[in-house]
């Protein structure tokens, strides 16, 4: 089936004989036993909803694995797959990573035994370096977040299948209609459903996917067992969205293009970072291993007050944290979503007083052109 009509229609299973064009909501904690022995296949809407089912399994078909599980924010998802790994062993990770997820591993995996090594993943020889006896899993962001680096998803992929490692993958930024991580080796998908599959800012979700049956049933066992599974009304929203996904990245696609290169001819605008410019170092990487590039962008202006004029005059475009919907964002990555990463550290990254990070929504190009116009003016 298409990709475009799969996220339309979702998976094929039906849970109810009304003909309901729309996937019901199973509003649900508890489901009544037939008789002593017997179930409806459903018992408790912590372990499953025929709601949040329908969305897991959509989900898998998009991202061509076995299963995948939906969780209750994305931080949830990426919390239980650390479960997956014990005191003592370790995990690479990519160094431009998330805030949230840094201080997932640096402030709570850390006291429980799990260590980490940071390495900027776009070079597989520092990668294959960071590896030791205890490593356990490569955990991977591409492009990363917020200074849009490409990793070769095939190449690290063969190196951790080589040193028996499971490689993760945080596809959040491209989603599975522009990359597939599965297809390129991954062992397993990370999603903030929040952002463009859900992709109208009104719901949190965070998705798990895999192929490997034992990893899918350890998954499952840590997701009953842990509690933080999808609600089947955010399920719903979530399978709302995804009805628009292509439609909308095609347009936030198209809109990306059009600022980024709009960006680079402005003289208080010293460096953009967006996979699709040709000059973008992984520009190639990207043509490779993806069907786009994605409407994030990342840029760098000339001095803090300049950032500042942006974020306090910008209109149109809103200043707030998140991305992905449809409303066009601006964020201040050291001050939101890297605020508790060591200052040197944030610097050594280029995350400095001068970056912002933009997610552009499906408004009209020209329009948000004209409103950073208006931001970047000089009184």
């Amino acid at each position: 089936m298409d990709f475009n009509t799969l996220c339309v229609h979702g998976c094929s299973d039906r849970y109810d004989i009304t003909g309901a064009v729309s996937v019901p909501i199973f509003q649900t904690a508890t489901f009544a036993h037939p008789g002593v022995g017997q179930s409806t296949g459903y018992d408790y809407s912590r372990v499953q909803n025929p709601t949040r089912e329908h969305l897991e399994k959509t989900v898998a078909k998009l991202e061509q694995g076995k299963e995948a599980l939906a969780f209750s924010s994305g931080m949830a998802a990426i919390a239980a797959m650390m479960e997956l790994f014990s005191p003592g062993d370790h995990v690479i990770c990519s160094d431009d990573l998330y805030g949230g997820s840094h201080r997932l591993f640096h402030h709570i995996n850390a006291k429980n035994g799990i260590s980490f090594t940071l390495v900027n993943t776009s070079f597989s020889e520092k990668v294959k370096a960071a590896i030791r006896p205890e490593t356990k899993a490569i955990l991977v962001e591409t492009p990363t977040n917020p200074m849009m680096q490409v990793t070769d998803l095939r190449k690290i992929a063969d190196l951790a299948h080589a040193n028996g490692l499971l490689l993760a993958v945080d596809n959040t930024f491209l989603t599975p209609y522009l990359q597939k991580p599965l297809t390129l080796g991954a062992d397993l998908v990370i999603h903030s459903g929040t952002k463009y599959l859900g992709g109208h800012n009104d719901a949190l979700a965070g998705f798990l996917v895999a192929n490997d049956p034992e990893i899918c049933d350890r998954l499952r066992f840590i997701y009953k067992n842990t509690g933080g599974c999808l609600s089947p009304f955010d399920s719903w929203l979530l399978i709302r969205g995804i009805k628009t996904l292509p439609l909308r990245m095609d347009r936030q696609q198209e809109n990306a293009q059009k600022i980024a290169l709009w960006l680079t001819q402005q003289k208080k605008i010293a460096k953009v970072f967006y996979p699709g410019l040709p000059d973008h170092p992984d520009y190639e990487l990207s043509r490779k291993q993806t069907s786009g590039f994605g409407s994030m962008i990342s840029f760098e202006v000339d001095n803090h007050r300049t950032a500042e004029q942006i974020l306090n005059r910008v209109e149109l475009i809103q200043f707030a944290e998140s991305l992905g919907g449809v409303e066009s964002l601006v964020t201040y990555p050291m001050l939101q979503t890297h605020a508790e990463i060591p200052v040197k550290e944030r610097e050594e990254k280029g995350i400095n007083e001068r970056l912002l990070r933009l997610s552009v929504g499906v408004e009209n190009a020209e329009d948000l052109i004209a409103d950073l116009t208006n931001a970047l003016q000089t009184d």
